[in-house]
């Protein structure tokens, strides 16, 4: 595969792109025709249909429960009304200041993201919707007292132009939108919702990822109130109230507004089926129940609403008839382990680096450490030493210690003592990405693979170009970049986790079970392959693995933990002969470890 091809991979499908806009094209054909009435209907749904927007931002794919959207909004109409009334700047230029204005509240509103989750984030967020409500009643709308009206541009003053003028910003915000979704920071807020564990551990700072949903969904909320303003040229209070955050926000989870898709659904719902059911005489109390049933029953489905569960059966239909659908690729078949089409990262290009290259200088230094939960001591002064261009193993019995050193080591968990050092230097105070982006990367236990992204989409996460990319699937095995991660069996994934820990070139990578699921010989090849790791990819590794094939296949030397304290350490054979070792956890020593 050719590197524009790999790179075109990573992002969504031509026709997912094109989709939405070519939506909003249609939609505006249509509309040009309708009468002033409905026009101002459709011109309601597309601003309805941003505030949805941004409720697919921070909830569809950042899974953060916001019930203050329209909040925002009214942040935006604020701004809007007072520059038109202290400085009558063009309508465009109003409503981009009234968006970015908003952004600061979002990331103030972000923050409490940090430390709340779930109904806790929500009940917060309402909170804030109530305050801004009680604040703005407090501050009269500039301009309601003498009349001074928000003025359409004269080119759209019309309501026709007016929804073309929508349309187009609609569209501008889409487009941005797509393009963050298509950037790293993108890639983290779906691996965020999965796992802040995995997100930090591949060098990205959660809170800044959540910081940016919120500030991006501010701004985007922002911009549809300042189309409302312009829509009416003054707006009441009743537009912003907490209910109509929380009613847009059951209307974004039915429709599924993490898709653009969704959110232009979830404005015709909310603009236009008010009116019809008026003009059937259905009572208009009558549609919060149903959007709130609805997204009941579609958030219990477990998909991203009704558009999420489209896209689902069009996938299951297109495989069961034998069709390639998003996220799959044409099959490959991988080349052995050690093939000549040489190194995906040629060694040299960390070479004489650092203190590592020094003699007998470990990259990795652990001494002392100890760590303890209340009086059940975890870690007791372990010591380990990992040399530049070796894997290491680290063994023993469950609940030994192994994957509670991987946690300390990578700043999951605080020690009660000791040091970690990174080719001569503390890494203790690091947070986790921060250690991951000095060179320190690993895997989980439990597979922590992001689902919701395709192959190349979660390597891309992990820092990687896309010229890097085929070398390193092809060395691990792994399916095609174009592959969904949901659609892999857990032990496919493990590979794929081990080559993402490769791409942010580190120093030393942590294996924690990559094994684990395999068959016996899809066990030995990965073997093959971690033991290639130092050589061709520049970096130490520490393996943890019960597969004692594994072990012996890939490592030049093992420490042994039995009840959080080493009971032996040193090259392979020597360790798997001591009868501490045969005692505590082999049983029976293992033969044929010499030669």
């Amino acid at each position: 595969m050719k590197p524009v091809e790999l790179a075109s991979s990573l992002f969504s499908s031509t026709r997912d792109r094109a989709f939405p806009l070519s939506l909003v094209a249609v939609l505006t054909l249509f509309v040009l025709w309708l009468p002033d009435f409905w026009t101002f209907l459709f011109i309601s749904a597309l601003t309805t249909g941003l505030i949805a927007l941004s409720v697919g931002i921070v909830y569809g794919r950042a899974r953060m429960v916001s019930l203050c959207q329209f909040s925002f909004a009214a942040v935006g109409a604020w701004v809007v009304g007072w520059l038109n009334v202290n400085y009558n700047l063009p309508f465009v230029v109003m409503i981009l200041v009234g968006g970015l204005a908003a952004v600061p509240l979002g990331a103030l509103i972000g923050l409490l993201s940090l430390r709340l989750r779930g109904i806790n984030l929500a009940v917060a967020t309402l909170g804030f919707a109530a305050a801004t409500i009680v604040y703005l009643r407090q501050t009269p709308f500039p301009g309601s007292f003498n009349g001074q009206f928000v003025e359409r541009p004269a080119a759209f003053s019309s309501e026709n132009r007016f929804f073309l003028l929508c349309a187009v910003v609609f569209a501008a915000v889409v487009s941005l939108v797509g393009y963050l979704d298509r950037r790293r920071v993108g890639r983290a807020w779906l691996a965020v919702r999965y796992s802040e564990r995995a997100t930090a551990a591949v060098g990205m700072s959660v809170a800044r990822v959540k910081l940016a949903a919120f500030s991006l969904g501010a701004f985007v909320a922002a911009v549809g109130g300042g189309l409302l303003v312009g829509q009416n040229g003054i707006v009441s209070l009743r537009s912003f109230e907490p209910f109509d955050s929380l009613l847009i926000f059951a209307v974004a989870a039915l429709t599924g507004a993490r898709y653009v898709d969704g959110a232009i659904g979830a404005g015709l719902l909310g603009a236009i089926l008010p009116e019809l059911f008026r003009r059937w005489g259905i009572p208009l109390d009558v549609a919060p129940m149903l959007f709130g049933v609805g997204a009941i029953y579609v958030l219990s489905q477990g998909a991203e609403g009704a558009h999420g569960q489209l896209r689902e059966q069009w996938r299951a239909r297109r495989a069961s008839r034998g069709l390639p659908t998003e996220g799959t690729g044409p099959a490959r078949v991988p080349e052995p382990a050690g093939s000549e089409s040489g190194p995906a990262f040629p060694p040299s290009g960390r070479g004489g680096r650092g203190t590592a290259n020094r003699a007998g200088q470990p990259v990795l230094a652990i001494g002392g450490l100890t760590v303890r939960y209340g009086a059940v001591v975890a870690l007791d002064r372990v010591d380990i030493d990992i040399l530049p261009g070796t894997v290491h193993g680290l063994i023993g019995p469950n609940g030994a210690g192994k994957s509670t050193l991987i946690d300390t080591v990578t700043g999951f968990v605080e020690p009660a003592a000791g040091r970690v050092l990174l080719e001569g230097s503390a890494i203790d105070r690091l947070p986790v990405h921060k250690r991951a982006r000095a060179g320190v990367r690993r895997t989980f236990q439990q597979g922590r693979a992001i689902p919701d992204l395709t192959v190349g989409q979660y390597l891309q996460l992990a820092g990687g170009r896309p010229e890097e990319f085929e070398d390193l699937l092809v060395f691990m095995d792994c399916p095609p970049v174009d592959r969904r991660i949901s659609e892999i069996d857990m032990a496919r994934r493990r590979p794929v986790e081990v080559a993402a820990s490769l791409l942010g070139r580190p120093r030393v990578v942590l294996l924690d079970e990559p094994g684990a699921g395999l068959a016996e010989d899809e066990s030995a090849a990965l073997a093959r392959r971690i033991a290639d790791i130092p050589e061709r990819f520049g970096c130490a590794v520490l393996l943890v693995e019960h597969d004692m094939t594994m072990v012996v296949g890939a490592c030049d030397g093992i420490t042994v933990l039995d009840f959080g304290e080493t009971i032996a350490s040193g090259p392979v054979d020597k360790v798997l002969e001591d009868p501490r070792v045969v005692e505590a956890y082999l049983g029976v020593p293992i033969e044929g470890v010499s030669s």
